[in-house]
């Protein structure tokens, strides 16, 4: 018995080091997420904490404030109630620590840094709380006071120093940085020194938003284009900060602009920020339009609204003119996403829940975390293309979460891929000519593709858009596109297909040129149906070709 024991006891503890490996082999799998707390009162805090659906590691919200005497100031916000329920969920409460921009209260905070740490060490141990997150902005900018800003970096870094020698080593201290795309040295920009701050810090959260930003000299364009969101991570790399160190900011709001002038009151709109949430109302509204800069890889949308008419967007009157909104959607944010995986950094923050629209949160985990689609297995053999041409805006998920590889495609999803992979999609038909589309969701890419020769209809004008695309009918249409050149074959290529089907030419073109291949048994199987995994393949290997066509 005695050894019938021990031998249990050996298989349970290898039993146990080995889910211990895995559980951490899962854990390191999963990046960073934090957000922050501004926006709302302590009531609607757990709602919005609620609506993340357990993305977040971390939340900040706005408890710590800086007197203009540069003192700590505990906002009326704080209750321990709602940091007892984050830490009943496993989510740290790290409130952030501001001077709103205010700087002659960052000034004397600094030069009062001493007190200030220990103030804000006696608060963290006094509330329960999990460390702070200092985000002092606007000490170093250029102008009247650009005088304080070589002195004030460097007591900025020491403020730091001094948080994380009067905070116990198990609570986090971060720092919220500027994006510093562009290497600036002066200024707002230049005023953190992120490797000496770094050094002292768990994390720094880069603020690489307000690419555009609110004043009349500021471009009209993104909040944050896929370029500049890319530059902040290799700045702070560039600084030596360690990667495991490096949590980039994504915007939940966009940026408007007037593009004719000011509003009926003398209002000038340039660059107001405004929630995500208020976006879509505002466009639907006025029947605008939703576009994609694929260069940026951000979102944007123009609206017209017409002479007597106005809306509201808070107390921000909205009237007769021509309007541009750029901002964040869920293409341009998985854009992003994809980014952590690939320089390996911390993970993410936000500026601010509230703010985003509720459907982020059914993909950003999967994203952040490299997972993607649910129903696409890690490894799967059409996994890279699939995230490819979702990447390129050429296939979207059936859902933000599923791909649906297996699924047959439709004539109209395959219409809608091309058009889009031909930058068509903002035309406007000059007809519409299918009946059996008339209320269609793709009816305008359909009619788009008709136009410009890339489809047939079925006869007596029907189109058949949730008909299977079968292989020959794909052949067919990419032949419209390509034109490719091709050598009539004395003998066919494939036992099943003959000089009198109607598609053998244009099977026999996108054969030579590599494209369609056919099955294990040497044959093609023109009326198999196409699989939304298989046409993902198929536009990845093609995407030189689809690039190389002159935009129409």
């Amino acid at each position: 018995m005695k050894r019938m024991k021990r031998k249990t006891t050996l298989v349970a503890l290898l039993c146990t080091v080995v889910l211990t490996v895995a559980f951490h082999a899962t854990a390191q799998t999963n990046r960073f997420n934090m957000s922050y707390l501004y926006f709302g009162s302590p009531t609607t805090f757990i709602n919005q904490v609620n609506a993340t659906k357990g993305s977040l590691n971390v939340v900040s919200p706005n408890y710590f404030d800086i007197s203009p005497e540069g003192d700590l100031k505990i906002t009326w916000l704080l209750q321990s109630s709602f940091i007892n329920e984050m830490h009943k969920r496993g989510i740290k409460v790290v409130p952030f620590l501001s001077n709103h921009w205010d700087l002659v209260a960052g000034r004397n905070a600094l030069l009062k840094r001493d007190q200030l740490a220990k103030d804000i060490a006696a608060a963290v141990e006094k509330y329960n709380l999990d460390g702070v997150n200092v985000d002092i902005e606007g000490v170093g900018r250029s102008g009247e006071h650009s005088g304080y800003f070589r002195s004030y970096r460097d007591e900025h870094t020491d403020f730091i120093r001094l948080l994380r020698q009067y905070i116990p080593k198990d609570k986090e201290i971060s720092v919220s940085v500027a994006g510093n795309p562009n290497g600036w040295t002066t200024g707002w920009h230049g005023f953190y020194d992120y490797k000496g701050i770094s050094d002292y810090a768990n994390y720094l959260m880069i603020m690489a938003y307000d690419e555009s930003w609110q004043a009349p000299d500021s471009p009209i364009g993104p909040v944050a284009s896929l370029s500049f969101w890319e530059r902040c991570i290799l700045f702070a790399l560039g600084q030596n900060v360690p990667k495991e160190k490096i949590v980039n900011g994504l915007p939940f709001y966009g940026r408007m602009w007037k593009l004719d002038g000011p509003n009926t009151d003398g209002v000038s709109i340039t660059g107001n920020g405004l929630s995500s949430t208020r976006i879509a109302p505002l466009i639907n509204q006025f029947n605008g339009k939703y576009l994609y800069d694929e260069t940026k890889q951000s979102a944007y949308a123009t609206f017209t609204v017409p002479k007597g008419a106005e809306a509201f967007v808070g107390t921000l009157k909205i009237s007769e003119g021509n309007y541009v909104i750029w901002y964040e959607n869920e293409r341009s944010i998985k854009a992003k996403l994809r980014l952590v995986s690939k320089y390996d950094i911390k993970g993410t923050g936000s500026w601010a829940l509230f703010h985003e629209v509720p459907e982020t949160w059914d993909y950003y985990s999967l994203w952040l975390n490299g997972k993607f689609f649910t129903d696409v297995p890690t490894n799967h053999w059409s996994e890279a293309s699939i995230l490819s041409v979702s990447g390129r805006g050429w296939m979207a998920g059936t859902s933000s979460t599923q791909f649906s590889p297996n699924s047959e495609l439709t004539r109209a999803q395959g219409a809608v891929i091309l058009v889009r992979a031909l930058g068509l999609a903002d035309i406007t038909p000059k007809q519409y000519v299918f009946t059996d589309t008339s209320r269609h969701w793709a009816r305008k890419e359909i009619e788009i593709a008709r136009e410009y020769g890339m489809i047939n209809g079925l006869g007596n004008n029907r189109f058949g858009p949730n008909d299977p695309l079968t292989r020959e009918q794909l052949a067919a249409i990419l032949q419209n596109i390509f034109n490719f050149s091709y050598e009539t074959a004395n003998n066919t290529p494939f036992p099943d297909i003959n000089p009198n089907n109607w598609s053998y030419d244009s099977i026999l073109a996108i054969h030579q040129n590599g494209y369609l291949s056919g099955f294990g048994d040497g044959t093609f199987r023109p009326k198999d149906k196409s699989t939304r995994a298989q046409m993902a393949a198929l536009m990845d290997r093609m995407a030189s070709e689809f690039d190389t066509l002159p935009r129409r």
